[in-house]
Formats: C-alpha cells, structure tokens, sequence
C-alpha cells in the first residue's frame, strides 16, 4: 500500500481524529465532554482557539443538546460535527431519530465503550450497536488510521445528494482514543480536493421559508421511512466509490464494506468488527504456521448492513465465529443475529458460532481466538448454530 502523504508522526488517537476533523473543516462543532471521547473535543477546541480551524465551537450542557444544536447548524447549511460515547450516546437517542429522519447529514465520532449499569468506563461496542437502528451509517474503524481516514470518508458519504444520512465512525474507546502509535495525518490540502465545501440544495432561509422535520400522519410516514430506507441501499456502493477515491487521492484502501484476511482458502472464518481485528490477525498467523486454514472477515459497514458481500465472502467457509463486544439481552447479540439473518434462504448452510467477548474491556486474547477456532471447527457438519459468553467467570456468579 503506496502512502501518497509523508506527514507521519506518532500522536494520540483522540489528536489525529481531530486533526482530521480540523482537515473536513467543519462549520460548527458542538459536543459535551465524556470518558474517552473528551480529548477529541478538547483538541478541537484548542484548534479552533488557536486559529488552526475556522469553526464555531459550541459548549453545551449536555448530549442531547450538542446534537440537537446540530440539526438547527446542519439545517441551515453547515457542515456539521460532534463525538460522543456510551451513556452520551444514549442521551442522544431521541435526537439520533431526528437527525436521520430529517436527512441532515452530520457526522459523528463514537468513542466505543460500555453502558451501565453496572458503571464502567472501559471499551465494548454495546452503545453503537444498541443504536444501529437508529437510521444513521456506521463505520468500525480497526486502527487509528483507519478511524482517521473513515472521519474523512464519512463527510463525502453522508453529503452526496443521493444520501443525505448522518454517520458514525465508531472507534474502540481508551484502545484506539488515548493510544499513542505512528499515524499518516492528513493533508490539508488534499482533504480539501478530496472533500468539497458543502453545498447542500435545500436550506432553512428566511428569504426563501421551507419546512424541516414537519408532522406525518399515517398516510405519508412509511414513504419518509422507505426513502431512508432506500438511502442505505445506495450508501453500499457509495461507501465502496468513496473508498476507492479516498485510496486514488490517499493511496491507503480498507476494502469498503468489508476486508478480509486468508479468506481464499479459509475453512474457518472469524467474523468481527473493531480493533479486536488486530489480535485475531496475529492468532490467525499463529494458526497458519501450523497448518490451520483460519481466516478473517472484518466488517466495516454495520449499517448499512451489506447482505450480499457477506454472501459472496462467506460462501465457501465450513464454519463460521462471530467475536462480538455487544450483547442483545433477551436475544443473542446483534451482528450474529444479522448475519444468520443474512444466510436466512441463501443457500449457504455454513453453521454459526456467535461469541460475546470483551464486555467491560475484558481483554480477548490469542489464547481466547484459538479457543474460539477450536470450537468453531468442532461444529462443522452440523447445521444448528451456537451462541454463547467467552470465558464466563462461573466463581462469581
């Protein structure tokens, strides 16, 4: 992978995301500060203290606020941005409606991390899965670059006319937020051919009144919603040409929808989304070494979820692992729940294993992957499939 940028320097996550926000240049930037997603904001405001972004920076007093302030920004023809996490973003939840339904297309970091109660701070994926039905895109990022270079990708994505739907990039929170490692920043000019000024074609003026986010009876309701629903569809090649374009300009490409790793002869398929992508990597090297045939599928789009790539990657897998930091109480957990539901009258009869892992920050180790392979490919041959907690600690129950 060629890198058509030089500026590299080893900096926090939470820095190079602001930094690449600074790059999309954002008009307004509203957000309430939380653990771990608060040195993003605070970098941002210091950018725009400094004179290095030309943006009105709101302080809000809560979540729901920094969002909703959006909408009004978003509405009046500015580009637009916040980051949240955990209970933030369940805050939010009333707004997230609002700002998906209204198709302003704001973009939104989510620092991943765990909803109480219990209360705990540390990283696991239950606050953005918990709102994947909410009507906005998301994106996982594996790395900080990635989460870089997807918070650039997301303005040209939600923007595009056709679109018009607000996105999340979701990063693990404290592993990818307050990590220090060697990162491409992006070039301020290139962000800027790359990214256009935003234009939209409708705005809230008074010289010219319009209605925003106006009452539906039951007679015209459902077409709003399949008009959103309909955006998603074409936001699965969208996110794919954006990719494409953004490696044209960047040089640096992570497969669209999804990427995979071995998948060619892969017997095994880990699928997953996040940074647990890395340590899988290393176990699947572990387990080639001798002989294994492993592979990995790295979900990029959760929302839109993208059925028919998933088909088209799994469809020669004998069994499949799903590693998930979420867990759907009452239910299983919601990316194997989507893709079993993905596999429902195809004709892949492939079984699926879905584990939850890494709630609360528990660590997911080598030692846990190869424990999750080990039980995946006991189950080929059979049809039902499996679901359970990694590594419950039964002392404590």
């Amino acid at each position: 992978m060629s890198e058509k940028t030089t500026n590299m320097k080893v900096v926090e996550g939470s820095y190079a995301v602001a930094h690449a926000v600074m790059c999309c240049r954002p008009d307004v930037i509203s957000a309430y500060p939380i653990t771990p997603q608060t040195h993003i904001v605070e970098n941002l405001s210091q950018m725009v203290a400094d004179g290095d972004l030309d943006s009105e920076f709101l302080t809000v007093d809560s979540e729901f606020s920094a969002l909703s302030v959006l909408i009004g920004a978003s509405a009046c023809g500015a580009r637009s941005y916040s980051s949240t996490t955990s209970q933030g973003l369940a805050l939010m939840y009333e707004v997230l409606y609002n700002v998906s339904g209204m198709r302003v297309p704001i973009v939104m970091n989510v620092a991943n991390r765990a909803v109480g109660a219990p209360l705990n701070i540390w990283n696991d994926q239950q606050d953005a899965i918990g709102a994947r039905d909410v009507g906005w895109i998301q994106i996982y990022a594996e790395d900080v670059q990635e989460a870089v270079d997807a918070t650039l990708q997301a303005y040209k994505i939600a923007e595009d006319s056709g679109i018009r739907t607000p996105v999340m990039v979701c990063m693990d929170g404290f592993v990818l937020t307050h990590v220090y490692e060697p990162v491409h920043l992006l070039d301020k000019e290139l962000a800027r051919e790359f990214l256009p000024d935003y234009k939209p074609a409708n705005i809230l003026d008074p010289a010219h009144p319009m209605t925003f986010g106006a009452f539906a009876d039951p007679s015209t309701f459902t077409e709003f919603r399949y008009q959103q629903f309909e955006a998603h569809q074409k936001a699965l090649v969208k996110i794919e040409d954006v990719a494409r374009e953004f490696e044209e300009t960047f040089g640096r490409y992570y497969g669209g929808l999804l990427d995979g790793y071995f998948l060619d002869d892969a017997e095994t398929v880990i699928v997953t989304l996040g940074s647990v992508v890395g340590t899988i990597k290393d176990a699947i090297d572990d387990m080639r070494s001798v002989g294994k045939k492993v592979g990995l599928l790295k979900l990029r789009s959760y929302r839109p979820f993208p059925v028919q790539a998933l088909r088209k990657a799994l469809k020669n897998a004998n069994c499949i692992a799903v590693i998930e930091k979420d867990v759907a109480i009452g239910g299983e957990a919601g990316l194997v729940t989507d893709l079993k539901s993905a596999f429902y009258n195809s004709s892949i009869r492939t079984p699926i294993i879905g584990f939850v892992a890494g709630l609360g920050g528990r660590d997911i180790t080598i030692k846990d992957i190869r424990k999750i392979v080990a039980k995946a490919e006991a189950s080929r041959g059979r049809i039902e499939s499996e679901f359970e907690f990694l590594d419950l600690r039964t002392e404590i129950l």
